[in-house]
C-alpha cells in the first residue's frame, strides 16, 4: 500500500458526497467495529484544525482494520496538516477555502523520507537499509 495524498476541490467533494460506497464519519465514531463491506471511500471530518481525532481514526482504519480504499479528510483542513495526514493513512483531502493548494506541494518536498514507520510504510527506515 502506497498512498500519495490527493487534493480535492471543495466543489468536487460536494458533488461526490452522496456517491454510492461513501461512508462519512464524525470524529468521535468508533472505527473498530464499523462495517466496511462495499465501502470505497471513508470521509473523516476535522471540525477544528486543533481536533486531531480523525488522524487516529485513519491510522486505525489502515493498520488495524486493513482498509485499502480511499480515506478523505474533510472540514477544517490546513496545509500544515497534509504531511501528517498522508503518514496516518489519508489518501485525499479537501482543503479549507482559505488555503492555497499550490503551496501544498512544498510541504511534501520538505519531507521526502522519514526514519520511523507510519500507517503506510510500516517498516522503519533502518529496516529498509538492512534489506538492501
Amino acid at each position: 500500500m502506497n498512498f500519495s495524498l490527493q487534493l480535492i476541490a471543495a466543489a468536487d467533494h460536494a458533488a461526490q458526497a452522496s456517491a454510492p460506497g461513501v461512508l462519512a464519519l464524525t470524529n468521535d465514531a468508533d472505527v473498530s467495529d464499523i462495517a466496511l463491506d462495499g465501502v470505497t471511500r471513508i470521509d473523516l471530518h476535522f471540525p477544528s484544525f486543533a481536533d486531531g481525532r480523525a488522524f487516529s481514526q485513519a491510522f486505525l482504519l489502515r493498520r488495524r482494520r486493513g482498509y485499502a480504499g480511499e480515506i478523505r479528510a474533510t472540514g477544517d483542513v490546513l496545509i500544515d496538516q497534509l504531511v501528517q495526514m498522508q503518514r496516518t493513512g489519508f489518501s485525499s483531502a479537501v482543503l479549507r477555502a482559505d488555503q492555497n493548494p499550490a503551496h501544498a506541494a512544498r510541504q511534501f518536498a520538505r519531507y521526502a523520507r522519514y526514519y520511523q514507520g507510519d500507517a503506510v510504510t510500516v517498516a522503519p527506515r533502518f529496516k529498509e537499509a538492512a534489506s538492501v
